[in-house]
């Protein structure tokens, strides 16, 4: 019997969008090309979601990569991305549906430490019954040990738990702690229908 429902954040409750920072702060292509391969795909990235560096950090650490023409665009892209995490139509109400009907809700997500600054906007953090970042922890989805450590945060059973994350990796390492799974294709309703069927 599902009694907590587990959601990932990044495309399932905000929209995660690069290109809409990029298309703020540069002015040509070549400068997105080389912002978005140095902040987005580099591995700075991956080192602030596992908590390994702050955001503050990023700019110092990609600048050198970046051609100096460049540099005022990264930075501001570099502090100023979370303004891309915008909420995904229906969101606010699939999360308020899920708590009205007595479902636990959590946030289990990938993020680093500007998440404290743009998630709240969208629901604030005491909406939910727990918040579990990435970053905090210093380990990332899919690895399995980070879903053990978020049950035992809790203190809940996997075989109760429904996690909902778009990405199959993670739904897959879930899936290994135990864990109900649900990959998200961007319509909140079926994550509806599946609680009724096994509610």
């Amino acid at each position: 019997m599902i009694k907590n429902v587990v959601l990932d954040m990044g495309n399932v409750l905000l929209d995660f969008n690069p290109e809409f920072v990029l298309n703020n702060f540069c002015s040509s292509d070549e400068e997105k090309d080389v912002i978005r391969r140095e902040l987005f795909e580099g591995p700075e990235w991956l080192m602030g979601d596992r908590g390994d560096i702050k955001d503050k950090d990023r700019f110092d650490l990609i600048s050198p990569r970046v051609p100096s023409k460049y540099h005022d665009a990264l930075r501001k892209c570099a502090d100023n991305w979370g303004i891309c995490m915008t909420p995904l139509d229906g969101a606010e109400d699939f999360c308020k549906y899920v708590k009205d009907h007595g479902y636990g809700i959590y946030v289990l997500s990938n993020a680093s430490d500007l998440f404290y600054d743009y998630f709240p906007k969208f629901l604030p953090l005491d909406f939910f019954n727990g918040v579990f970042v990435s970053a905090d922890h210093l380990m990332l989805k899919p690895d399995v040990e980070i879903y053990k450590a978020f049950l035992e945060e809790y203190d809940l059973k996997g075989d109760e738990c429904l996690f909902v994350d778009d990405r199959e990796d993670n739904v897959l390492g879930a899936r290994k702690a135990g864990m109900n799974v649900f990959q998200f294709m961007g319509d909140h309703d079926e994550v509806i229908r599946l609680l009724n069927e096994k509610g």
